[in-house]
């Protein structure tokens, strides 16, 4: 597969995914009337999915690594839209809860895999643009989703929002498994001991963060299995997650990147910005829905400046990080973050908080295609997988994060100001760590001819 071909299927594989999520919160309510379902089962359609993809994304990565990225993201697209097809003809709820867990097993195969294949595909300094083109798609998807998930349930039913993503899925999997590179055959081998004890502890932690039945259990839980994790990791010989500075002898390439101080700091920065974003967002619905008065559609419409500026700012990042650095471009941008949370928390006429919101979008679109360049660029070819799954399980938990901090910081009163501050406070206390991040004369990094599932990319005239 062609680089170009490799970043369409990457960019596909992103949104069919942002696409899933956005349109199925639309249709929620139209499900529950249909299957008869109580609140708690339609609940689940998410949470079933969180925990699910959330506990696999790492491993997913590792197996991208070891077999081939075009191949695992192959098998997650034909299964992800084999479940969504399912979904679609499901006849109750209890088959919905568990097409979704399937839905979250092959999302996970597919989402890390789609970093993989672009880390696969470019030399580390052209890796800014394909990055940012995959953001903006993101951004793209997360802004029509709720007006043609809207739409289709208005129209068809819920059962048509679920066959979206079946035909691409198909089409963009069986070429996948089809036009095969030479398969990149990791070193290591797989840590499924480890594997697993991650899995538990992140599924135990989604389950916590959602304040399900039973929380204090999942969260004692998912404690011991993290500690156990780190403690197994330090003492395996082929660890999940490669060791910072591997010698080259015990990898036969260069790994251990993807344990820098810079990769930690990029994913914490992920972890902060998505769960402001997440929580802000959930706020802002009461919001604008409350003592502002608005009906779901003005909302909507008020809040497409976020979308817009994600578009605008995922371009416009990759040329700042080319001339200021990704320390400096990181930073700012989750200041402007934090200022866009703090306007909407004091807004009380449309204007403000349209500002509020294009601010939100800048910085996050900002910050999220600096710091996923980051997490990749540092990671070795044969650890890109590892690498992306990393990135998307920050993604993941991050918003879980976020919701559950507003939900608890909202109270019976349903006041939005001070959970609003409080995610304000927590931008800004991500912006920390951008200290830790490459500046704009880091030298490039070089994988040295390393990568086996790559397509040659021509040099540049």
């Amino acid at each position: 597969m062609n680089p170009r071909l490799t970043l369409v299927g990457s960019v596909l594989g992103a949104v069919i995914v942002a696409l899933d999520g956005t349109v199925l919160t639309v249709a929620q309510p139209a499900l529950r009337r249909d299957l008869d379902a109580a609140f708690g089962q339609i609940q689940w359609t998410s949470t079933g999915y969180l925990i699910a993809v959330a506990s696999l994304l790492v491993f997913a990565g590792r197996l991208g690594d070891r077999y081939g990225h075009h191949r695992v993201f192959g098998i997650g697209m034909l299964g992800f839209g084999a479940a969504s097809a399912g979904i679609a003809l499901a006849p109750d709820i209890g088959w919905v809860i568990g097409l979704r867990v399937v839905q979250g097993v092959f999302g996970a195969l597919l989402q890390p895999a789609t970093l993989g294949m672009l880390r696969a595909a470019f030399p580390a300094d052209r890796l800014r643009t394909p990055i940012a083109v995959r953001t903006a798609a993101i951004g793209v998807a997360a802004a029509a989703g709720p007006v043609l998930g809207g739409a289709l349930v208005a129209g068809p039913g819920w059962r048509v929002v679920f066959l979206l993503n079946v035909v691409p899925a198909v089409v963009f999997g069986v070429l996948a498994l089809t036009v095969r590179p030479p398969r990149a055959v990791s070193p290591a081998r797989l840590d499924i001991p480890g594997a697993l004890l991650l899995a538990v502890c992140l599924a135990c932690l989604v389950h916590a963060l959602v304040a399900q039945p039973g929380w204090g259990w999942s969260a004692a839980i998912g404690t011991v299995t993290g500690a156990a994790f780190v403690r197994h990791e330090r003492r395996s010989a082929s660890p999940l997650l490669p060791p910072t500075g591997a010698p080259p002898a015990r990898a036969n390439s260069r790994v251990g990147d993807i344990g820098s101080p810079a990769v930690g700091s990029a994913l914490g920065m992920l972890v902060a910005a998505s769960a402001a974003l997440s929580g802000s967002l959930f706020v802002g619905t009461f919001l604008l829905q409350g003592p502002l008065g608005l009906d779901p559609f003005h909302s909507a419409l008020v809040s497409l400046p976020l979308a817009a500026l994600m578009v605008i700012a995922a371009p416009s990042c990759a040329v700042l990080l080319r001339r200021a650095g990704a320390r400096r471009t990181t930073t700012a941008a989750m200041v402007v973050l934090a200022l866009g949370i703090l306007v909407l928390s004091r807004a009380s006429a449309v204007p403000a908080l349209c500002v509020g919101f294009a601010l939100v979008g800048a910085g996050f679109g900002t910050v999220m295609v600096a710091a996923t360049h980051v997490v990749v660029r540092q990671a070795a070819v044969e650890s890109a997988g590892v690498a992306g799954g990393l990135q998307q399980t920050a993604m993941n938990v991050g918003p879980v994060l976020g919701v559950a901090a507003a939900t608890a910081l909202m109270g019976a009163g349903g006041d939005p100001e001070l959970p609003l501050t409080v995610l304000a406070a927590l931008a800004l206390t991500g912006a920390v760590p951008g200290r830790a991040l490459p500046g704009r004369t880091d030298p490039t990094i070089d994988d040295h001819g390393q990568s086996k599932d790559r397509t040659p990319v021509p040099a540049r005239p």
